[in-house]
């Protein structure tokens, strides 16, 4: 690691005890909720580490597809990827505690339910709580496999350049995508597709797997930008690369829009009675505001300024955009979880805020722990040393 890489890596240590500090005051705030309410907290909880979750699942996929098709703006963002991913041991423990509230959760886990529903009977050979577990532990040991080979092939290659490594790190991200989109669609119908269990959906995985990109690329964007005040960021981190970002960021938001937007035109074409009531369930009361401001606020307003160049290549505004819609996004994972325990109307539990700081705040931390291990740029990748020669960095 360069003199430049370490001074600005002891700079990241305030911030990482102070996300430590942070994370775990609230995380046990949030446990004090769950004595007045077991079911909200576990309700809260589960909405926090969705929504952490999907960062380092969006930064999996994206880092695999910049190592399949190269681009200056993947090496400008690829250690924040790589650290991203390395925290996916920690989201596994951080996801054990949400096994204490499968009943609390989920309808198929209570078995007086099941007994007097005939659908869920139907459904019992998947849906049940051995087979939930099981499954859990093969999509980390996948997403853990997958993201320690990624990282551990790319500091490899930063010791010794071995362009070998290079192909080594495109060979597993081909079949790594197919794996990657398999696992987080099933993880997708297991964790928040069965809070109800009646209603199903074709492109809800797919859904998924382009909101977590979205708001990975969206909070990856915001380090980087912040990172780049600095050596040796700051000499990369031209407007161009901006724009690149930029792009990628526009073309994310769009593909969401067109996803759920698809989703809904086919369940309002079927008007079945089992797929209806989870769009009543998610525009009655205020939950119909909720949905208006997604449409707006992560679709209509980002793409209108991402067709901006100029807001593209300026770090500040790009900045804006991306913090946005991770903003937004957190607000689509609560939309998709709590109108199935309040149909009736807008509800948020004050155990929201405390639990997404909390969830947020011990992935922060390994996160940070992660980035300082390694230089911020792939100096021993070929296809980066051709870019700098090219480009004169």
């Amino acid at each position: 690691m360069s003199r430049l890489d370490a001074q600005l890596t002891t700079e990241l240590d305030p911030t990482l005890r102070k996300s430590v500090a942070v994370g775990g005051t609230a995380l046990v705030l949030c446990l004090a909720g769950a004595f007045a309410d077991r079911q909200q907290f576990f309700l809260s909880y589960l909405t926090a580490f969705a929504f952490w979750l999907g960062v380092p699942l969006g930064c999996l996929g994206i880092l695999m597809i910049h190592q399949l098709v190269g681009g200056t703006w993947g090496f400008v963002i690829q250690r924040a990827l790589e650290s991203s991913i390395k925290t996916f041991p920690v989201m596994a423990l951080l996801f054990v505690p949400l096994l204490f509230g499968l009943p609390e959760l989920f309808l198929w886990a209570r078995p007086e339910a099941v007994a007097h529903d005939p659908l869920l009977q139907q459904k019992a050979a998947y849906l049940n709580v051995p087979a939930f577990v099981a499954r859990a532990v093969l999509y980390f040991a996948v997403w853990i496999v997958l993201g320690s080979l990624l990282a551990r092939w790319s500091k490899a290659q930063d010791r010794n350049g071995d362009p070998a490594l290079t192909q080594r790190l495109q060979t597993l991200s081909g079949p790594g995508l197919i794996l990657y989109g398999l696992t987080v669609t099933f993880s997708a119908i297991d964790w928040l597709m069965s809070l109800e269990p009646r209603w199903f959906s074709t492109i809800f995985g797919m859904i998924f797997m382009v909101s977590h990109g979205l708001a990975a690329l969206s909070l990856i964007i915001l380090v980087s930008c912040l990172l780049s005040r600095r050596e040796p960021l700051a000499s990369v981190m031209a407007p161009w690369v901006l724009n690149d970002l930029g792009n990628l960021l526009l073309a994310f938001v769009m593909l969401w829009a067109y996803l759920s937007f698809s989703q809904f035109l086919l369940v309002w074409m079927e008007n079945l009675q089992h797929e209806i009531p989870w769009y009543l369930h998610r525009t009655n009361g205020g939950w119909g505001a909720v949905a208006a401001a997604l449409i707006a606020l992560q679709f209509a307003l980002p793409f209108v300024l991402l067709l901006s160049r100029t807001v593209k290549r300026k770090a500040a505004a790009l900045c804006a955009v991306a913090l946005g819609i991770a903003l937004m996004h957190q607000i689509e994972i609560l939309w998709f979880v709590a109108p199935t325990f309040y149909p009736g109307g807008f509800s948020i539990h004050w155990t929201a805020l405390p639990a997404s700081i909390g969830v947020g705040g011990v992935w922060l931390s390994a996160f940070l722990s992660e980035l300082k291990k390694r230089p911020m740029l792939p100096h021993g990748d070929p296809r980066f040393i051709a870019v700098v020669k090219e480009h004169g960095f």
